[in-house]
């Protein structure tokens, strides 16, 4: 194989790569044994192409690299015996500086997947708290349009405030209900109530000739809460009961009532 044909094909890259057929590869051996120009090029390309696989390598964490320290070391060249030891060391520069690029890719390649990954748990991560944020602010809006149509009622010229005031049983309660006979609705405000054991509940009554009904419980410490409105009823009465209210009030119980 002359010196000419070598250069002007590419042959020594192509050897550096490990792309040769393996008849050109072997004639090319032949040539570098005798020509030390070529084989200082071929150095050079040795050089450049180990020189390219270092600069586009990307930084991979301490643990993979040192994997691949050891996965290299434990590596073993056997020596070709149908050529001489000169032709050995070059095949063993080549496939070194091959298998060098080649892990130094598969390493970045490596490296990419797990960013790769990384990212896309971030992104289900993001996702997740996008939508638990959305839920929030779905529920603060539904929380604010409730609010707002309880103001209407309590402020509508048809809904009648009426004050009751504790009695020998709580002489610190003090409760408001907002009854609109109109709309058939009842709104009563239990900021005023006292705290009661885990237990025990409010639970609010309507006098129909004699009969108590019940119109639900009451929540210590919160405003605006709609109650069962009753036709005809004389009174609104609370009583304290088990907690999960009763069928029928504890009349010794009873802390606060008004007439209608």
């Amino acid at each position: 194989m002359d010196r000419k044909r070598i250069i002007e094909e590419g042959l020594l890259e192509r050897y550096a790569l490990g792309t040769l057929a393996t008849d050109e590869e072997t004639e090319l051996i032949e040539a570098l044994l005798i020509d030390e120009g070529l084989k200082e090029q071929l150095a050079e390309f040795e050089a450049e192409f180990e020189q390219i696989g270092l600069e586009n390598a990307i930084a991979p964490p301490a643990r993979v690299k040192e994997q691949l320290r050891k996965s290299l070391e434990a590596v073993s060249l056997p020596a070709p015996s149908s050529v001489s030891k000169s032709s050995s060391v070059l095949q063993s520069g080549r496939l070194m500086v091959a298998a060098s690029m080649a892990a130094l890719f598969a390493l970045g390649a490596f490296w990419l997947y797990v960013q790769w990954q990384t990212s896309i748990e971030d992104l289900n991560t993001l996702q997740t708290q996008t939508n638990q944020l959305q839920e929030r602010l779905d529920g603060l809006e539904q929380q604010y349009d409730t609010t707002r149509e309880r103001y209407a009622t309590i402020n509508d010229p048809k809904t009648i405030p009426l004050y009751l005031v504790g009695n020998q049983n709580s002489p610190e309660t003090r409760v408001v209900a907002y009854v609109n006979h109109e709309d058939k609705t009842v709104i009563v405000n239990g900021l005023g109530l006292v705290a009661l054991e885990r237990e025990k509940a409010y639970q609010m009554w309507a006098d129909v000739e004699g009969e108590m009904i019940n119109m639900g419980l009451i929540p210590v410490g919160e405003e605006y809460i709609p109650l069962r409105y009753i036709d005809k009823a004389e009174s609104l009465n609370i009583t304290v009961e088990p907690a999960g209210g009763s069928e029928h009030p504890t009349v010794q119980n009873l802390i606060t009532n008004v007439y209608l």
